[in-house]
């Protein structure tokens, strides 16, 4: 059975025309130029503001234009991640989507459904006459998974909804109503190489297979961090041998927890023996204390061809020290929402290689106190090997609104169809409406959608059956919109 065939097939047919769109991060310019046209087919007012926002207006419908007009909002791009052994062009194929019992996934590739279920329920209402809802402004916001910058600079001017629906939460039995801000933290520092001894011997190190995910929402679930395992590894390995890194990569995007990392390191060839014991068993001992989280985790060294340069063992030093104390994972539990993280980071990216060491980091916090403390902790560790440290993309959290009429309307519908309560929460993923609610005043906002799984990784998937839940849902909640002050 094809994806297209799945019911509501409206919605499926939207997604499924996204996804043969290349959408990366920062490079909108096809799927920007694609919803535009859409609009324009429809003969419905579309608009692209200074930044490369998409807006487009839909009327209400007969006997709804008392309503409040509703922004129904989503991004257009998406996180790029593949398998190692996955043969794909992001920048030039479509996502192959398939059906695996109850879930849509993609073939060895990120999905898209976050946010392209979102986005595809927005184009479904604007190029059908079959729904009743009030006057609509559906905009789609640019370069959502790496800066946010299409809500940072978005021309609010261009909107008058009262009411925003971000359709952009995970799970379709609960409702955001608020969200962390973040900052990244970049480094780089300069290191020292020296010629590799003609008695050393060369060997790859590869360590994949772990499970990654959002670094958001998946941060408090214990899993592996490619980075900080891989350097755990050759950290112990230097306590003992002499070894030294030639270059090593790990991780991928800035948001998501990395799953992958490789190297190449030297070890002098009279002690080869002994490191290749020393591999089996530390590598062992890593399984054995990750074979609940990350099962699927493998550690493989090969010998390879000598490398012309390795790291001078003091910059190694500093350089397997300040990765060994980089904060990752969670810092803090809120105290006011049980079960909600309050604070993290995620140390996303690792290069070293011709003399250079770079990082990359994702700082998150619920509470704007709580992202500087951990962003200066960033900063100052790594100021202390005397690596420039840049921390840009700051963007603000989103405090729940207690008297939201738009929340209100949610749960009665929500218990009304499917009678049991929703779940009422804030989550620790960005989310636009922190930084759309100073562009659009006096707005109303909430975020919802279907259940989407282990978003930013290849294991990304969207339950079929919530898909249909999330359309129904939402189309009457727009039946119930308030009505105008």
């Amino acid at each position: 059975m094809s994806v297209r065939n799945l019911e509501p097939q409206l919605i499926w047919n939207h997604f499924e025309d996204l996804n043969a769109v290349p959408r990366p991060s920062k490079k909108e310019e096809r799927i920007r130029q694609f919803m535009v046209d859409f609009g324009n087919n429809l003969g419905l007012e579309t608009i692209v503001d200074k930044i490369g926002n998409v807006i487009i207006k839909k009327p209400a419908t007969a006997g709804m234009e008392n309503r409040e007009t509703v922004i129904l909002q989503g991004h257009v791009d998406m996180v790029h991640q593949k398998n190692n052994d996955t043969d794909f062009d992001f920048n030039t194929q479509g996502i192959q989507s398939y059906i695996d019992g109850e879930w849509v996934k993609a073939k060895g590739t990120t999905l898209g459904a976050d946010n392209g279920m979102g986005v595809a329920a927005a184009m479904s209402l604007l190029s059908s006459n079959d729904f009743v809802h009030p006057a609509l402004e559906a905009l789609f916001t640019t370069d959502e998974e790496t800066g946010m910058t299409g809500a940072m600079y978005l021309d609010g001017s261009l909107l008058t909804g009262k009411v925003l629906l971000n359709l952009d939460t995970e799970d379709d039995d609960e409702f955001s109503v608020g969200c962390a801000g973040g900052i990244d933290t970049n480094t780089s520092y300069k290191y020292n190489t020296e010629n590799v001894p003609a008695d050393y011997t060369g060997f790859t190190l590869n360590l994949n297979g772990l499970k990654g995910g959002h670094s958001g929402m998946d941060i408090h679930l214990g899993r592996g961090n490619a980075n900080i395992l891989m350097n755990r590894l050759i950290y112990e390995a230097t306590q003992k041998f002499d070894v030294r890194i030639s270059e090593l990569e790990g991780g991928s995007l800035r948001n998501a927890i990395p799953r992958e990392s490789f190297g190449t390191v030297v070890i002098p060839t009279n002690e080869k023996d002994k490191f290749i014991s020393f591999f089996n068993e530390f590598t062992a001992l890593l399984k054995f204390e990750n074979s609940s989280s990350e099962p699927g985790m493998e550690v493989i060294l090969e010998e390879t061809s000598l490398p012309s340069k390795m790291i001078t063992k003091a910059h190694q030093s500093k350089i397997l020290s300040v990765i060994y104390t980089t904060p990752n994972g969670v810092w803090k539990m809120s105290e006011k929402i049980e079960g909600l993280v309050e604070t993290s980071s995620s140390f996303a990216k690792v290069i070293i290689r011709d003399g250079e060491f770079i990082t990359k980091s994702l700082q998150r916090s619920m509470v704007e106190a709580g992202k500087n403390d951990i962003a200066n902790a960033l900063r100052l560790t790594y100021e202390l090997i005397g690596a420039d440290v840049v921390q840009n993309g700051d963007y603000p959290g989103w405090a729940p609104n207690p008297n939201s009429k738009i929340l209100k309307v949610l749960e009665a519908t929500y218990i009304r169809m499917f009678n049991e309560q929703p779940k009422v929460q804030a989550c620790h993923a960005g989310l636009e409406c922190g930084i759309l609610s100073e562009h659009i005043l006096d707005c109303d906002m909430i975020s919802f959608g279907p259940t989407i799984k282990n978003p930013h990784s290849p294991d990304e998937k969207v339950n079929i059956a919530s898909v249909q839940k999330f359309w129904n849902f939402l189309l009457e909640v727009l039946k119930e919109t308030p009505v105008k002050a």
